[in-house]
């Protein structure tokens, strides 16, 4: 696979990601009408499928890979798409034996979307109090999963320890805003 492609993904190169998405999303769309799957679910195959290509950039795992970026990108879409029918199949099935059930129970249906706990919103709101150069360490930590020696060596640390203990910081002043918020 294209490198520099992969590392615009685990770079975050802002630019360079948004003229990928861009560059392969209609062409993905005329692709993926051949598997007759509606046009508000391809735009959401499409993203999980591209954040699937970044989360391998991230990892690493792109590297290896012999194929092109877009034929990749692609793959992942059609097991997406693969996984969508399968689950479709699976509660039409379903959905089928509830109507033909004599049944006395009522179908209960579920609110999929959920709010944000008390405990999300509070960590959502201190860590944009935290500076930027701790808000980036943690992202890159716990958000993006590199490991200390990674973003010492992409970021100009001068060693893995210095990025732990600057961590450790982030982390503790984070939790120590958490602690000392009014409730």
């Amino acid at each position: 696979m294209e490198h520099h492609l992969v590392d615009a993904l685990k770079d975050n190169d802002h630019k360079l990601i948004k003229e990928l998405y861009v560059q392969y999303r209609n062409e993905f769309f005329a692709f993926s009408k051949k598997y007759q799957i509606q046009e508000s679910d391809r735009a959401d195959i499409y993203q999980e499928a591209f954040l699937g290509m970044r989360k391998h950039a991230i990892s690493g795992k792109l590297y290896d890979v012999k194929s092109s970026f877009k034929t990749y990108l692609f793959g992942i879409g059609k097991h997406i798409i693969y996984d969508k029918h399968k689950d479709y199949a699976s509660k039409k099935s379903y959905d089928a034996k509830l109507h033909n059930a004599d049944s006395d129970y009522d179908i209960i249906e579920i609110d999929t979307e959920r709010e944000l706990t008390q405990e999300q919103k509070l960590l959502r709101h201190y860590f944009k109090q935290l500076g930027k150069s701790c808000q980036q360490m943690l992202t890159l930590s716990f958000y993006r999963g590199l490991t200390n020696e990674e973003i010492a060596k992409q970021y100009g640390y001068e060693s893995e320890a210095v990025v732990r203990s600057q961590k450790s910081r982030c982390l503790k002043t984070l939790k120590n805003l958490i602690k000392t918020s009014p409730r």
